[in-house]
């Protein structure tokens, strides 16, 4: 991808954006520094932000000394961090990344272009198949397992949900409600896009080997459970009518092959001699038709919330109403 910002694509020029480039971090002092500088040479014109989430090594003081601003976020959890970063910070475009100097800092104006020109909300780094070769198996796994989750849930828009390198508009950031507080806050963010339907893309980005110094956070068992839940969650509030009605036909079924015997046997000979199964089929029908009604219920609520979350989204001004106020402004003090 080309890396030069001073290229024009479509007559847009992204130098006129505020742009923030945004690194959750903790204890990163081995690899900051030099995600600091790439990002500095990439997008010259961009505020550099670190959020220091309690590092016991040096990461804020590495950041600082490149050239990021440095702030501090002390409860624990990248979903912290992030929802502290999209409170605090106000810009037009936002590039987020991590800051283990695995990514490639170089496409970042690519992206920034294509979510400028197409007047998009995200854009989502899919890292390429041949770089995943440097993750662990477990993670490589958990990534394709959980990822194939929520496509067949939710939608197929993405390839890679849990990638760290994403580029936001200033409408996705100030509409998202971030309630995670760690690794899941990437599926968070990508069920956000998808239920309040975001114009959006995924991009191929290369994926490098950490330096040897620095160590992955991601567990690859307790941090797969978190996002794995965190997916049930994100069922219960978008797709209720899904997670009950399911939970409703399942003991429907249950309550007929358990009825169904005694039922026959009651036509054929008048006689119920099973008498605590019949009572436990009918428990059984009664909890699934208390589901269901409880996901019809749900789902209204639902569609409720999500109006809610719509119409505050389309509050916030897009990118191309962006970029045009900064045209206009750029007019005017011309005239």
């Amino acid at each position: 991808m080309d890396g030069s910002v001073g290229v024009l694509e479509n007559g847009v020029d992204i130098s006129l954006l505020r742009t923030a480039v945004i690194i959750p971090c903790y204890n990163e002092a081995a690899a900051i520094g030099a995600v600091v500088r790439d990002f500095r040479a990439a997008l010259p014109h961009a505020e550099i932000y670190v959020y220091d989430n309690n590092s016991t090594d040096d990461t804020g003081a590495v950041a600082r000394d490149a050239g990021a601003i440095v702030r501090l976020e002390r409860r624990r959890g990248k979903g912290a961090v992030v929802r502290r970063m999209f409170a605090d910070i106000d810009a037009d475009i936002y590039v987020m990344i991590d800051g283990d100097d695995t990514y490639a800092a170089a496409d970042a104006p690519a992206f920034i272009h294509r979510l400028v020109d197409e007047g998009l909300d995200m854009v989502n780094g899919a890292r390429r198949l041949e770089a995943l070769e440097e993750y662990r198996a477990g993670h490589k796994f958990g990534n394709r397992m959980l990822t194939g989750i929520v496509r067949w849930i939710f939608g197929d828009d993405y390839k890679d949900m849990l990638s760290g390198y994403r580029v936001f508009s200033r409408r996705f950031v100030k509409s998202f409600p971030a309630m995670s507080s760690g690794f899941e806050i990437e599926t968070e963010l990508t069920v956000h896009a998808l239920e309040l339907r975001m114009p959006s893309a995924e991009i191929e980005t290369d994926y490098g080997e950490r330096p040897e110094e620095s160590a992955s956070k991601l567990k690859t068992f307790s941090d797969g459970f978190r996002i794995l839940w965190m997916i049930l969650i994100l069922v219960k509030q978008e797709r209720p009518m899904l997670l009950f009605g399911s939970v409703g036909l399942a003991c429907v079924a249950v309550s007929l092959a358990l009825g169904y015997p005694i039922v026959m046997e009651f036509i054929a000979t008048g006689l119920v001699p099973r008498f605590p199964t019949a009572i436990l089929s009918v428990g059984v029908m009664l909890i699934g038709v208390l589901s269901s009604f409880c996901g019809l219920v749900l789902d209204s609520v639902t569609r409720g919330r999500g109006e809610t979350k719509r119409l505050h989204y389309l509050g916030v001004p897009s990118v191309h109403a962006a970029y045009k106020a900064v045209l206009d402004d750029k007019t005017r003090a011309s005239a």
